[in-house]
């Protein structure tokens, strides 16, 4: 009996072990639920600006999805890696001159940008072509940026994609040949229709939940919550750090190509500071370490901005014009991180995901 119950023991051992695998896929069937409300919820607030049918509305929700994109974008790096970056939007920036280049009509850029080269100066591509290639570009660029900077961690690596981030906005000012310097590049085609726009948030939304729930992305959020474990249980940590570098600056590219095609004109200053606090102040506040946050942020946010512009317009009240100072939104966006960063460090929704189980958190 006994070398019976030895011989059976370990099959019934690693049966039961077997048994408790999860099946493939299954994170993906139990996590999917998160893009689609998601982008549900950007779907409910393009067809409503459709029925609005305002042009200042329209042009307000085109702006809200290019943020969406952008945030997103640091999220894929940021929210997964725990690093901080202040250099993403420099992706976003390589993006946009791509779209420019790509799409502006070739007399115009002969005599504006008379350095491209001659199979650039005569391409005239959709915008949705450029926006992939732009993509392509950035992602090639975040790919040699991050060879070098993925093996630094903490505020070392932070000060590197700022140093990034000047690097490309100098180059980008003084290379009046081919981005035309610190004067505005136009002759961009405009894309009023607001679909493109959600349509470009909406795979974006899915690439990073796929990256979010992939072998790297999973990886590289065990490298972020305990480093020294993962590092120990063979993750290579720079190597992960890069694969989400690369994806995140690819979206910022393509973030990059729909801002020019939504304004018509790009200007290196356009994706410098001020773009950057913005995005950021976002993701910290619907939550870094969230794609809900992330997205849901770009909402709350975009919302309590477009507040603010109307009250700097001016409201009439009685026979003057009550009008809050210019400049509000800056202070306003500031005092909300800090008051975010000292009640809810990890943002408005930390690391929880929407769901339709309101119990279950990431």
């Amino acid at each position: 009996m006994s070398t019976s119950s030895q011989t059976i023991d370990p099959i019934l051992s690693s049966e039961a072990i077997a048994a408790r695998k999860p099946a493939p896929f299954a994170l993906a069937g139990k996590s999917i639920v998160t893009p689609i409300l998601l982008v549900l919820i950007l779907l409910v607030i393009a067809f409503a600006t459709t029925m609005i049918g305002s042009k200042p509305f329209n042009q307000v929700i085109i702006d809200l999805f290019v943020r969406v994109i952008l945030v997103v974008g640091l999220y894929v790096f940021i929210g997964n890696s725990g690093v901080m970056s202040f250099g993403q939007i420099g992706f976003t920036c390589l993006g946009a001159y791509v779209a420019a280049w790509l799409t502006i009509n070739p007399v115009m850029k002969k005599m504006a940008l008379p350095g491209l080269p001659s199979f650039i100066m005569q391409a005239k591509l959709e915008y949705w072509q450029a926006a992939i290639l732009a993509a392509l570009f950035a992602g090639v660029a975040a790919l040699i940026f991050g060879r070098v900077l993925m093996r630094l961690s903490g505020i070392a690596a932070s000060i590197a994609t700022f140093a990034m981030l000047a690097m490309i906005n100098t180059i980008y000012s003084n290379w009046d040949r081919v981005t035309g310097a610190t004067s505005s590049v136009v002759g961009i085609p405009i894309v009023r229709s607001i679909w493109p726009y959600f349509t470009a948030a909406g795979i974006v939304i899915f690439i990073a939940w796929l990256h979010a729930i992939s072998r790297s992305g999973l990886a590289l959020r065990a490298a972020r919550d305990e480093p020294t474990a993962a590092s120990a249980s063979g993750v290579d940590i720079p190597k992960e750090r890069l694969i989400a570098f690369v994806i995140s600056g690819a979206i910022m590219g393509v973030g990059g190509a729909l801002t020019a095609h939504s304004i018509g004109v790009v200007t290196p200053d356009n994706f410098y500071l001020s773009l950057t606090f913005v995005t950021l102040s976002m993701l910290v506040v619907g939550g870094m370490g969230s794609l809900t946050g992330s997205v849901l942020g770009v909402v709350i946010l975009s919302a309590l901005i477009q507040a603010l512009r109307f009250l700097e317009a001016g409201i009439p009240v009685g026979g003057s014009m009550l009008a809050l100072p210019k400049g509000l939104q800056e202070i306003a966006l500031g005092i909300i991180m800090i008051v975010i960063l000292a009640l809810r460090p990890s943002g408005l929704f930390g690391n929880r995901e929407l769901t339709l189980n309101r119990n279950r958190s990431e």
